[in-house]
This record gives structure tokens, C-alpha cells and sequence, in this order.
């Protein structure tokens, strides 16, 4: 059961790699002032969001491990 739950966890991190990837890639497509705040504080959430999933793809493993 937890190799589902790691596996799901997995490809939710690979979405936010995958979404930090295209906000970079908007990030120096000369955007306005405005719209480069906006994709700064979602690569920020993004950063955020992979390290919460990394955290507990980290605790399931540890614990399996036992």
C-alpha cells in the first residue's frame, strides 16, 4: 500500500519539477514587472509544495525501512 502512495507522491513532485521548469522558462521571456512578481511567488509556492512532498516521501520511506 505505501509503494502506491510513494509512487502517487512521485509524480506529484515530478508536476511541480515540471511546473517550476515552465515558470523559469516564463521567467525569461522579458516579462513585465507585474508578471514576474506573479511567477516569483509561484516558483516560490512551487519550491515549497516539492519540499512538502519530498518530506514525507522521505518519512514513508524511513518508515518501510523498519
Amino acid at each position: 500500500m505505501s509503494e502506491i502512495i510513494i509512487e502517487k507522491l512521485l509524480e506529484q513532485r515530478d508536476f511541480y519539477l515540471s511546473t517550476l521548469k515552465h515558470l523559469e522558462f516564463q521567467s525569461i521571456m522579458e516579462p513585465s514587472k507585474n508578471e514576474l512578481e506573479n511567477i516569483n511567488k509561484f516558483k516560490t509556492s512551487t519550491i515549497d509544495q516539492i519540499k512538502k512532498v519530498e518530506q514525507e516521501i522521505a518519512f514513508l520511506l524511513s518508515k518501510k525501512s523498519y
